[in-house]
């Protein structure tokens, strides 16, 4: 495969095939090599983010490495990795904090980002990477604290310290003051392939429309008054 890009910045993209990780590392796109990394934990909808991650890394001319570290579908009672029902919800649902808050728990990988951030931070390490790309965003930060900004700020500290690199590693996240409608935005102004991207927490062909991801991500594209050419069963 012959990569787009021969800038000497390099980059790691934390990518799982989602909206928020397509647009985060097509805003980066041009101006870094990019090696996305996406992670097998035992979720549902594995084999989705694969297929998308993939598709994404070749139309961004993107290396891609997929990790196995299925052990963490051992921890918690995540119904993303068991064989619990994924909560479904509605738009009145999503502005609601207690309700989001009940979905969240329901969904909680434990340490989650804090694995695939410190893994990311191991190859950035060794691939004299530059920057660490994420798509951590405002709106899930409100529920998912693995997110918000107070993570992001504290994990490049953590970084700074714990790594021996002679350049600087940063992580990136250009989406971390922004909410779905404002990142589905920014997608279509980067020219990210938001069309090909997968967000449903089921592992369906086509997305449930009725799980959190999929009702934010239906939502979004709405009230940004951009063409969604997502297929929804609802």
């Amino acid at each position: 495969m012959k990569f787009k890009n021969s800038n000497n910045k390099k980059a790691i993209s934390v990518l799982s095939g989602g909206l928020d990780s397509t647009v985060a590392t097509s805003f980066f796109s041009k101006d870094y090599d990019i090696h996305a990394i996406t992670f097998n934990y035992g979720q549902k909808s594995l084999d989705q983010e694969i297929n998308a991650s993939k598709k994404i890394c070749k139309k961004l001319g993107m290396r891609h490495t997929i990790i196995d570290i299925r052990w963490l579908a051992n921890l918690g009672n995540s119904a993303l990795t068991n064989d619990n029902d994924i909560p479904e919800v509605t738009f009145d649902d999503i502005d609601n904090i207690d309700v989001s808050k009940k979905t969240a728990n329901k969904v909680w990988v434990p340490g989650r980002n804090v694995v695939f951030t410190a893994i990311a931070t191991s190859f950035a390490e060794s691939e004299s990477a530059d920057i660490i790309i994420v798509g951590w965003d405002k709106e899930e930060a409100a529920t998912f604290p693995d997110n918000s900004k107070e993570f992001l700020n504290s994990f490049n500290e953590l970084i700074n310290i714990g790594t021996i690199s002679s350049n600087k590693i940063e992580i990136k996240a250009p989406l971390i003051d922004l909410d779905k409608i404002e990142i589905v935005k920014l997608g279509k102004n980067v020219d990210a392939p938001m069309d090909i991207s997968y967000s449903c927490y089921t592992g369906e062909n086509n997305h449930c429309g009725v799980c959190e991801s999929c009702v934010r991500r239906k939502r979004a594209f709405i009230e940004a008054e951009i063409d969604d050419q997502t297929i929804y069963i609802e």
